[in-house]
């Protein structure tokens, strides 16, 4: 299948993007590149340069490369800054991502996996969270998502498009080529490992009472390369579906510390702060309905093993894909 995916030189986009073609299908990678990272798009993949705002180039790539299918990565991501600037959110993730489906509409494809997120559901009433959970976001972050997977089953009804919304949790990990380089860096795990890099030794723990067993915020981490699975699998899928991607084992700030202090070997010292707004208590997933109906299941799902391997590519690319050695330690 020929995959159009927008975002892939991020993240979770560009482990997605080398999934797809260790799989057989062709990829094309539309960035424009203020979040991801030229040397994160995969040998094999095309990238093209282009910004979701410009509803004509989006059309005119669709249309050029053949895209028989969209996965939908692009987009901002970080609760804080949303509950900051909420119109920057709206903006992008809504407002350009309804020029994504305008273009698509337009060039004639009709099948888009969209990268959402457990955020839809806010603080939820029971954990682990199942996708009959109400959704309810507490930030505008999940909002915009929540209001993009609307914008999607209306789309299904209108047009009988094929749309998944997977709902997933914290990616985390990394292969051996590619990993995670944010700037500002926002997630958890990288953060404590750059603290043990470069020895500053402390980290910032944004709450600790809230009501879990350790005070601190829970969640659940998936591998990254199985995240990057469940999108290759959802490609098959017809109608209009939602999926929770998670392994339903949920780990604490407190214990993420403790098991980045063993895979290290460094004194990494946890500082109390503030809570951050938008933060709910805990977010774990139940994601029985993926393992059902797609035959889905993370084959790393031990947090010492995920913060291993992002561990591995942060020695291997201590300047992120800027630039830097590799590090003996």
């Amino acid at each position: 299948m020929r995959v159009f995916v927008t975002g892939g030189a991020g993240y979770i986009g560009s482990v997605t993007a080398a999934e797809l073609i260790g799989r057989g299908h062709e990829v094309v990678v539309y960035d424009n590149l203020e979040k991801g990272h030229r040397e994160a798009v995969p040998a094999g993949a095309t990238l093209v340069v282009g910004d979701l705002a410009d509803g004509g180039r989006v059309e005119e790539a669709l249309r050029r490369q053949g895209a028989e299918a969209v996965i939908h990565f692009a987009g901002y991501s970080l609760v804080g800054e949303s509950v900051a600037h909420p119109g920057r959110y709206f903006r992008n993730n809504v407002g350009n991502g309804l020029n994504l489906l305008g273009a698509m509409r337009r060039a004639g494809t009709s099948r888009i996996i969209f990268s959402s997120t457990a955020a839809v559901y806010g603080s939820p009433r029971a954990v682990p969270i199942t996708e009959e959970e109400p959704a309810a976001p507490i930030n505008p972050y999940g909002e915009s998502k929540r209001f993009f997977e609307t914008a999607l089953s209306r789309f299904h009804a209108a047009y009988g498009w094929d749309c998944v919304s997977l709902r997933y949790f914290n990616a985390a990990g990394a292969t051996a080529a590619l990993g995670e380089d944010h700037d500002p860096e926002t997630h958890l795990i990288p953060i404590v490992l750059r603290a043990a890099l470069d020895g500053r030794g402390g980290v910032d723990v944004f709450g600790d009472d809230y009501d879990t067993p350790d005070g601190t915020c829970v969640r659940d981490y998936i591998h990254v390369t199985d995240l990057a699975a469940a999108h290759v699998l959802a490609l098959e899928c017809g109608g209009d579906r939602a999926y929770n991607v998670g392994v339903g084992r949920g780990y604490s700030v407190l214990e993420v510390i403790e098991a980045a202090r063993r895979v290290t070997g460094a004194r990494i010292e946890a500082r109390a702060a503030p809570r951050r707004p938008g933060d709910p208590p805990a977010l774990v997933a139940s994601a029985e309905r993926i393992r059902r109906e797609l035959g889905w299941s993370p084959r790393r799902d031990g947090i010492e093993g995920i913060v291993e391997s992002a561990w591995r590519w942060m020695r291997e690319h201590p300047g992120g894909y800027g630039g830097g050695g590799k590090l003996s330690l």
